[in-house]
C-alpha cells in the first residue's frame, strides 16, 4: 500500500450516479462521497494501479436499493437495478462479479467464494467507511482521514443511523437485513 493518492473522478461512477440524481435526491453527495470513499479505499486495499470497471460499478450501486426500493433490505434492489445497467450497457457478463459485490459487501466474515480477491477487498472497503475509519484493515489513517477530507461525509452517516433506527422500530426481530454471515 504505497502511496496516498485519492482519486477524484471515476467518469463509469459519475455516469451512474448522475443517472440516479433524481431519486437520491438530498443525499446525493452524501451517496457520492460514500461510493468515492470506497472506491478510493479499494484501489489501495487491493493494490490495484487502476479500478475495475466491475468495482466502479458494484460501488455506485451497491447501496442504491435505499433509494430506488425506499428500504432498508436494499441489497436485491440493489443488485436489480445494477442488473438493468448492465442489460443496457450490454456488460452482461460483469454480472456475476457484481452481483456477488453487491450481495456480499455487508458479509460479516471474510468472503472466500468466487471472485474472493475483489469481493473481499470491496467488503473491506465498504467497511472502512461504514466505520467512519476505525476499522482499517491496515490502510494508513493518514490516507483514509486525506480521502474523507477530499470526500466528506455530507449526512451520509447520519442518514444511515436514522434509516437504521427507523428499521428498528419496525422490525426489531430484524434490524440489520443486509447483514450476511
Amino acid at each position: 500500500m504505497t502511496g496516498q493518492r485519492v482519486t477524484t473522478c471515476y467518469p463509469r461512477v459519475n455516469a451512474i450516479l448522475d443517472l440516479y440524481a433524481d431519486r437520491l435526491g438530498k443525499d446525493g453527495r452524501g451517496y457520492r462521497n460514500h461510493v468515492y470513499r470506497t472506491v478510493n479505499y479499494y484501489a489501495k486495499l487491493s493494490g490495484a494501479e487502476e479500478v475495475p470497471e466491475s468495482v466502479q460499478i458494484a460501488a455506485a450501486f451497491h447501496d442504491i436499493g435505499i433509494w430506488t426500493a425506499r428500504s432498508f433490505d436494499y441489497l436485491a434492489p440493489s443488485v436489480s437495478e445494477a442488473q438493468a445497467y448492465l442489460d443496457r450497457q450490454q456488460l452482461e457478463g460483469l454480472e456475476p462479479e457484481i452481483r456477488a459485490m453487491i450481495e456480499h459487501h455487508h458479509k460479516v466474515r471474510s468472503y472466500r467464494a468466487q471472485f474472493a480477491p475483489p469481493v473481499e477487498a470491496f467488503r473491506r472497503a465498504d467497511l472502512v467507511d461504514l466505520s467512519v475509519g476505525m476499522i482499517r484493515f491496515g490502510l494508513p489513517l493518514r490516507f483514509v482521514v486525506s480521502v474523507k477530507e477530499v470526500f466528506p461525509n455530507a449526512g451520509f452517516h447520519r442518514r444511515l443511523l436514522g434509516l437504521a433506527i427507523r428499521q428498528f422500530a419496525r422490525q426489531p426481530w430484524r434490524p440489520l437485513p443486509m447483514l450476511r454471515w
